[in-house]
């Protein structure tokens, strides 16, 4: 399985709650930058959590990839939720190839948990930035980063 995963790009600093923060035009061309890499992934499915920026970004996703089958809510994917209960339902997946599209801390954490075994290696997503762990069965420290990109590297 190759878990995908996808931090949002940036965001408004401010709104009526954290939920609600929509993407700036930095973060949607973050986003479409960023996509590029996904291009001609066999996604099986693209997760997001709930909140506007993340939905915004999977959004922008599926337009440059031309990804018709939409997106999955998925509520255990917001910025404080525990990885751990993440890799839990991740492990009762059965896509191939799936993408999540998250928050820090969140998404460090999993990639940590996905590849150390524990939380404690820190993996610098900052917005937008892309990772794929590549793991035969989800379960902590059993994944193998194979792509870890943002931005940055991409755009120097």
């Amino acid at each position: 399985m190759k878990i995908w995963v996808l931090r949002h790009g940036q965001a408004a600093a401010q709104a009526a709650t954290d939920a609600e923060r929509p993407l700036t035009a930095a973060g949607q061309q973050e986003v479409r930058l960023m996509a590029s890499l996904l291009q001609g992934q066999p996604l099986d499915a693209i997760l997001a959590s709930p909140y506007l920026r993340a939905q915004q970004t999977a959004a922008l996703v599926c337009t440059e990839l031309g990804y018709e089958r939409g997106v999955a809510t998925a509520p255990w994917l917001t910025p404080d939720d525990d990885p751990c209960e993440v890799l839990r339902y991740l492990a009762e997946r059965q896509e191939r190839n799936l993408l999540l599209v998250s928050h820090q801390p969140l998404v460090s954490q999993l990639l940590s948990i996905l590849c150390e075994g524990h939380r404690g290696a820190h993996v610098p997503m900052p917005t937008a930035a892309l990772a794929c762990v590549d793991t035969d069965f989800v379960a902590a420290g059993l994944g193998s980063l194979v792509l870890h990109r943002t931005p940055a590297d991409l755009s120097a």
